[in-house]
């Protein structure tokens, strides 16, 4: 499907506001803006999966971009683990995304679903933070770039969820602090993301019209939506947006079946 001409004043607006809304969102939940514009792009606008998730991206990047300036500056990490991280996630990313573009949008749109009910049903079974932890044995960390591997799949595959698989594997796997493994997450997903909004681009898989609005009015709010975060009740937060995605997969599930 080829993008879209160029909207209108009264489209570019709204489509302003909608990026606003959801970099704020975004930066509240503390999870990529993606999840919510990807399934908002399918099933509210009409967009075969494949373009919805290349769509996404053009706002995903400079939000990545900039956290993973500012957090590399409160959360360095080696400079050596960082570049093979992020190498292995972007030759993955790139390889993934070619077979991704090709494939069957129904198929995509089931994939894409079902990662989404596995991330909320993750999200809502997820213990408290005063249970008593499990302790691994930490792996040997010359291995870390191969996360960038598993990472770089859901990005090219999926358009997000790089971090979401990241994070968890350099913490329980390597037993890297919360902090140092976000850090690291995003050494992985911002490149990866560039090379995966090429990707989708070259297969003319981006709405530029649509995606561009979007990624500037992120960018104002992005900030906003992180310090609401830090004055509410994170179970309370977790479990709302873990319902809203669990939700939004089981109807990307289901409305293909009334519609036939």
């Amino acid at each position: 499907m080829p993008p879209m001409p160029p909207i209108a004043l009264p489209e570019l607006l709204m489509m302003l506001s909608l990026g606003a809304a959801l970099g704020f969102f975004g930066g509240l939940f503390g999870i990529g803006g993606g999840i919510i514009v990807i399934p908002l792009l399918v099933l509210g606008f009409g967009l075969e999966q494949a373009l919805a998730q290349g769509t996404a991206l053009v706002m995903m990047v400079p939000n990545l971009l900039i956290a993973w300036w500012r957090y590399s500056q409160r959360h360095p990490v080696a400079l050596k683990t960082a570049l093979q991280i992020g190498a292995c996630a972007c030759l993955t990313t790139w390889l993934v995304a070619h077979l991704a573009t090709r494939l069957a949008p129904e198929l995509m749109r089931t994939v894409f679903s079902v990662f989404l009910l596995v991330l909320s049903l993750r999200m809502l079974m997820r213990p408290s933070a005063s249970a008593p932890a499990q302790a691994h044995k930490p792996r040997d960390l010359r291995l870390m770039p191969l996360v960038g591997v598993v990472g770089g799949s859901a990005m090219g595959l999926l358009g997000v969820g790089g971090g979401l698989v990241a994070t968890p594997l350099f913490t329980g796997w390597f037993g890297q602090r919360q902090t140092v493994a976000q850090s690291l997450s995003l050494a992985l997903v911002a490149p990866s993301s560039i090379i995966a909004l090429m990707t989708y681009s070259s297969a003319e898989r981006v709405d530029w019209s649509m995606g561009l609005p979007l990624a500037v009015g992120g960018l104002f709010t992005v900030s906003a939506g992180v310090a609401v975060a830090h004055r509410l009740p994170e179970k309370r937060m977790r479990a709302a947006f873990a319902w809203m995605v669990l939700c939004t997969a089981a109807w990307m599930l289901v409305k293909p079946l009334f519609l036939r």
